[in-house]
């Protein structure tokens, strides 16, 4: 994952540890090789390690060559020196029951074909294996980015580094690092050292640091494009030196999220000395050709009320706030240009008053991401792959920068040169990103990846699961982060003295969890009101959107009374689009055993959830959500009986039932049930069942 453009199986096997465990594995490069081929070849061999449970990098690099080579790596170049949107990533994978072979044309293209490599490695019978097969493989679009807002919520350099090698695994080769915010300014300036030391609130990157993370990625094929918001969501800006701004009276960085005010003067020529200054900095640490000036959600309310500024749009001719918006951006792409930098910016940088070699990023959808590249401007697709809207991985796999029906021609479509997944951090913290970014952006890599016909969400998810674990190779802490968080929740409570206790307790809570995931950012902000001292440590920061038991349980649910139409939502399930069964064939008999453990296992959790409610502080709104858990799964349990005697339920039950999903369909302490829609169709199949017949009355019938 992601799929791979072409792939021919064959037959065989290649051994690269036998069932003896001694490994006699060999490789050698047959052409080009520098210093990142190599480190990136030995943290090849480190994962075929643990893959394979041998020796493979001792073997590997032992001075005696005598043996046979199981791996050719060729690889015609190491690439540019930055590497460009246009890099050749492509590689080819030739495995034969003797021998491997890897060609690329460059070393991004062969570190993918070591991470494709790794996924094929697989133990049977004691060996550890590669299968017979034949992989041409080329990404179908050039930009396949991941953004990380690191502004509203600080993530230090390891939990940074940490999404990278991630990315590296799901081939996304363009870090977007977001760097500014109105809540703090987190990259070090020499030149401005207010910028840090009055706009960060005391966490920021050391420019050292951000050459150094800027180098990691270069070790894994990932470039890093910097992001310094500009004209608007400037406070920490304005905060740092006032006279950027437009008159605002700030008093300190903004706490609130949304959009207050701080928005850059676009009149005044201190303005642009300064972004000239800055952005000479910035452009040394960060050598990638594109600079991303944000350019989003400048409403310009301070423009309109400042009266120099005022004039000076009456002057221009000037009428709306986007219109000096554009002149700002106007005076920005001369200074870009003196530091070798292209413009790339959010929707609201389209302005035919541009030149078309800037780069649109739309956050409004599919359809702003066309009008761009109708009128000649190239641009990447973020609105579908944003994070924090809690979607589920088939949603957002099954979106596509250039879908199907695109109304676009065939050099429009070139311009779209790909996609980019955003994570927004109001509401996440170094604690919890990794489980608000993985696994859910593998599935939206393989879209970037992969052709377009690739649509199969239930085979996409059998993969998911299985490179989700071994994400954790490289150290990603999606599952062992809300594990522990879900840990301190239940140490934290006074029951939790008695070990008996304390483990009821933590089995009753990782199973809520298992079958529930946040609601999206707008849903918590509105319930909580959440700001950037908000603690983000309750239950809702212990889950992950799109669970496992999703998939489970609609596969349950489809082995007992067959697939629901697609598209077509079961009655009284407004959104059953993520209860996409994840493959997997259940017998009949054997889905109703599965169901009726799970549903059984709701309610026994039901006593030591409420206890841990009434005794941990961070608990106190679960308890009204442990009862209704409980209520769905004694729905489930008598919708199964239902099923089973093949008997319709009454009139009464069935509203019952309807009710009580009803009200697990708004969810509760921030999270949502995962599989309501599932339960839904259950309940309707009961209902539709034939009502028990009676025998006809005899005449002296008693």
């Amino acid at each position: 994952m992601p799929m791979p453009s072409s792939a021919q199986r064959a037959d065989g096997a290649l051994t690269v540890t036998p069932a003896s465990g001694l490994s006699h594995f060999a490789f050698r490069y047959d052409a080009s090789h520098d210093a990142r081929l190599e480190a990136a070849t030995l943290r090849m061999l480190d994962r075929l390690d643990r893959t394979c449970g041998g020796d493979v990098r001792r073997s590997a690099l032992a001075t005696d060559t005598s043996g046979a080579t199981l791996l050719t790596i060729h690889v015609a170049g190491p690439g540019g020196a930055v590497q460009g949107v246009d890099e050749d990533e492509s590689y080819t994978l030739k495995v034969t029951p003797e021998a491997a072979t890897l060609t690329a044309a460059t070393d991004v293209g062969a570190m993918h074909g070591m991470e494709t490599l790794l996924q094929l490695a697989t133990n049977v019978r004691g060996a550890c294996v590669l299968p017979a097969i034949s992989i041409e493989d080329t990404p179908r679009f050039r930009w396949r980015g991941f953004m990380l807002d690191v502004s509203r919520h600080f993530e230090p350099v390891p939990a940074v580094e940490r999404q990278i090698d991630a990315m590296a695994v799901a081939k996304l080769n363009v870090f977007h690092w977001h760097l500014s915010e109105h809540q703090a300014f987190r990259a070090e300036s020499k030149l401005f050292p207010k910028l840090t030391s009055v706009g960060s609130d005391g966490q920021f990157y050391t420019q050292d640091q951000m050459r150094a993370v800027v180098a990691y990625a270069r070790a894994r094929g990932i470039r890093v494009v910097p992001e310094f918001d500009m004209p608007g969501h400037a406070t920490s800006w304005i905060v740092a030196y006032p006279e950027l701004g437009s008159g605002e009276d700030l008093h300190g960085l903004a706490i609130k999220f949304g959009v207050p005010p701080g928005e850059m003067d676009p009149t005044s020529p201190a303005v642009y000395k300064f972004v000239d200054a800055l952005v000479g900095e910035m452009g040394a640490i960060f050598p990638d050709a594109y600079f991303h000036i944000g350019g989003d959600e400048a409403p310009g309310d301070s423009w309109m009320k400042n009266p120099k500024i005022k004039a000076f749009m009456d002057k221009h001719g000037f009428t709306k706030p986007d219109e000096l918006q554009a002149y700002f951006n106007q005076q920005l792409l001369p200074i870009l240009k003196k530091h070798g930098k292209q413009m790339i910016g959010w929707d609201e940088i389209l302005n035919p008053a541009l030149p078309k070699n800037i780069v649109i990023q739309s956050w409004r959808g599919e359809a702003s991401l066309s009008a761009g590249a109708k009128q000649g401007y190239q641009g990447i697709l973020s609105a579908p792959y944003y994070l924090d809207g809690e979607k589920t991985s088939a949603q957002m796999f099954l979106a596509d920068p250039i879908p199907v029906d695109t109304t676009l021609d065939a050099g429009q479509q070139k311009l779209i040169l790909g996609g980019e997944v955003c994570m927004w951090a109001e509401q996440l913290d170094a604690e919890t990103v990794d489980s608000r970014v993985w696994p859910r952006t593998l599935a939206i890599a393989e879209r970037f990846w992969s052709p377009q016909n690739d649509r199969d969400t239930s085979y996409m998810y059998q993969r998911l699961r299985r490179v989700s674990a071994e994400l954790e190779d490289v150290g990603v802490m999606h599952l062992a982060g809300p594990e522990r968080l879900r840990r301190n929740l239940v140490s934290t409570a006074e029951a939790s003295a008695q070990p008996e206790t304390r483990a009821a307790a933590g089995h009753a809570l990782d199973l809520l969890a298992s079958v529930t995931e946040p609601f999206s950012f707008g849903e918590r902000y509105n319930a909580q009101r959440t700001d950037a001292r908000t603690s983000l440590d309750r239950l809702v920061d212990a889950v992950a959107a799109d669970p496992p038991a999703r998939q489970e349980i609609a596969g349950a649910v489809d082995a007992l009374i067959g697939k629901a139409a697609p598209g077509k939502p079961a009655p009284h399930a407004p959104d059953t689009s993520g209860d996409v069964s994840a493959g997997g064939r259940l017998s009949r008999q054997d889905a109703m055993s599965d169901l009726r453990r799970r549903f059984a296992a709701w309610q026994d959790a039901v006593p030591a959830l409420l206890t841990l409610a009434a005794q941990s502080p961070r608990m106190d709104d679960a308890g009204p959500l442990a009862l209704l858990w409980g209520e769905t799964g004694a729905v489930g349990t008598q919708a199964l009986g239902y099923l089973d005697a093949k008997t319709a339920p009454t009139a009464e039950w069935t509203e019952h039932a309807r009710e009580v999903l009803d009200r697990a369909a708004k969810g509760g302490a921030l999270v949502h049930f995962a599989y309501v829609g599932s339960l839904r169709r259950l309940v309707d199949a009961a209902a539709a069942l034939p009502a028990p017949q009676t025998a006809a009355m005899g005449s002296d019938a008693k």
